[in-house]
C-alpha cells in the first residue's frame, strides 16, 4: 500500500523541505570529502558549465580552503561563448545546439588548458524541456585529468523535473562521479606504489 503525504499528515511542501535538507546534508558530506582529497593531492581543478549555471563552481567554492585547489571556472551559456572562449567546434555547436558529448569533452579539455589545472569538469545540457531537446531533459558531462578525458557520460532526467531541481541533480551527480574518479586514482596509486 502506498500512502499519500496527506494520509500521513505531511504536506508535499514539508516533504520538499525535508528532501532539500537531506540533499544539503549529503551534499556537504560530498563537498567535504572532495575538498580534503583535493588538498591532500595538491592538484587543481577548473570548471566549464552551461546547464548548471554556476552550481558546480559554487559547490567547489564551499569547500574548505577551496582557493588552494579550485582555480576558477566559467559559465558559457550561449553557443557563441562555447565557440569563442572554449574553442568548441562551431559546426558541432550548431548541429547539436551546443549539447553533445563532444561539446562537453572539448569544454573540459580546453578549460583545463585555459586555467592550467590538473582536473576539469564540464557540463552542457537542458534544464527545461524545449523543442531543441525534443522536450527531454538531459546533460552531457566530462571529467578530464592531465589533458585526457577520463569520463564522459549522458545523464537523463524526467521531463517534468523542475529546472532548479534538474540543475541541482546534475550538479550532485557530477560531483559524485568526480569523487569516484578521485577514489579510482587513489586506488591506482596504491596498487602502482
Amino acid at each position: 500500500m502506498i500512502l499519500k503525504s496527506s494520509q500521513i499528515g505531511v504536506s508535499s511542501d514539508e516533504l520538499s523541505v525535508r528532501s532539500l535538507i537531506f540533499f544539503i546534508v549529503e551534499l556537504q558530506n560530498l563537498l567535504n570529502y572532495i575538498g580534503s582529497r583535493m588538498q591532500r593531492s595538491g592538484e587543481t581543478i577548473s570548471i566549464a558549465e552551461s546547464v548548471t549555471s554556476g552550481f558546480l563552481q559554487f559547490s567547489f567554492s564551499q569547500m574548505k580552503d577551496a582557493s588552494k585547489f579550485f582555480i576558477g571556472g566559467m559559465t558559457v551559456y550561449s553557443l557563441d561563448e562555447k565557440v569563442t572562449l572554449l574553442n568548441v567546434d562551431a559546426q558541432e555547436v550548431q548541429k547539436n545546439n551546443g549539447v553533445s558529448s563532444l561539446v562537453a569533452e572539448t569544454m573540459a579539455l580546453n578549460v583545463a588548458k585555459l586555467y592550467k589545472t590538473d582536473w576539469s569538469i564540464a557540463v552542457t545540457g537542458y534544464a527545461t524541456p524545449v523543442a531543441e531537446s525534443n522536450k527531454k531533459l538531459y546533460a552531457y558531462f566530462s571529467i578530464s585529468y592531465k589533458g585526457s578525458v577520463i569520463l564522459s557520460e549522458r545523464l537523463d532526467l524526467h521531463s517534468r523535473t523542475k529546472a532548479v531541481n534538474a540543475q541541482l541533480y546534475y550538479t550532485e551527480f557530477i560531483l559524485g562521479c568526480f569523487k569516484l574518479e578521485l577514489d579510482k586514482l587513489k586506488q591506482e596509486r596504491v596498487v602502482n606504489g
